[in-house]
């Protein structure tokens, strides 16, 4: 499995991709805290994950979309099928090199906690928290961006059934208020933005991020016994 992030994470950085995403996030961040943080000479560090949030919808899409329809698509998905790695483990390897991407972009947020730091008291459990709710999130993101790339060779279907379906996460608790309890953004905004952590809230994110990785285990695993 090793092999396989390794492989990935070259990809990444030897392709626009990983660059496009992390540049674009941290762009995003610094854009709002530069609005919300320092342009008022507040302290709140968690405001500028609670902004850009909504970015997530559109970049995560992107480092997602080539993961299993660019295998597809070139022909080298029946090669990657019958290799000595199991489904497994090709998932998790693909899955992993994401979530560094994710970690990565995450962790040079710091950054702008620095200048906080310097200029005034940030609230550091607060901070931690926020960017913890937020990696989860992308996380969970990250699950069903590949999942939706494995159904696909098309790689903006791929990043479109990911968009659409990241908007309905969004607008779904709006039209069924019941689905507040199932919701990420809910989870996310109630309990890692207040300061608090929630076991409820963090199960939620996990086992979305798991249900995903296991669906995807699945239509990999259908294909290959079609092939």
């Amino acid at each position: 499995m090793l092999a396989i992030i390794k492989k990935e994470l070259k990809n990444y950085f030897l392709s626009p991709i990983g660059y496009i995403y992390i540049g674009i996030f941290l762009l995003t961040c610094s854009l709002f805290f530069y609005l919300d943080v320092f342009a008022y000479m507040r302290s709140d560090f968690a405001s500028i994950f609670g902004s850009s949030v909504t970015v997530l919808t559109f970049i995560v899409p992107v480092l997602t979309m080539r993961m299993f329809a660019e295998e597809r698509k070139n022909g080298t998905e029946q090669i990657l099928l019958t290799s000595p790695k199991s489904i497994t483990q090709i998932v998790l390897g693909k899955f992993i090199a994401a979530v560094i991407v994710v970690i990565i972009s995450a962790l040079l947020t710091l950054m702008h906690y620095a200048i906080l730091e310097y200029f005034g008291e940030p609230h550091l459990s607060t901070s931690l928290l926020a960017i913890l709710g937020f990696t989860l999130l992308s996380i969970a993101y990250v699950s069903f961006g590949m999942f939706a790339s494995s159904l696909t060779e098309n790689q903006i279907i791929s990043a479109v059934i990911s968009i659409g379906f990241f908007l309905l996460l969004w607008f779904l608790p709006n039209m069924v208020p019941a689905a507040d309890s199932f919701s990420l953004m809910y989870a996310f905004y109630n309990s890692f933005m207040n300061g608090t952590i929630a076991l409820a809230n963090v199960v939620l994110l996990v086992s979305f991020t798991v249900m995903f990785i296991l669906f995807t285990i699945i239509v990999l695993q259908k294909r290959k016994l079609v092939k």
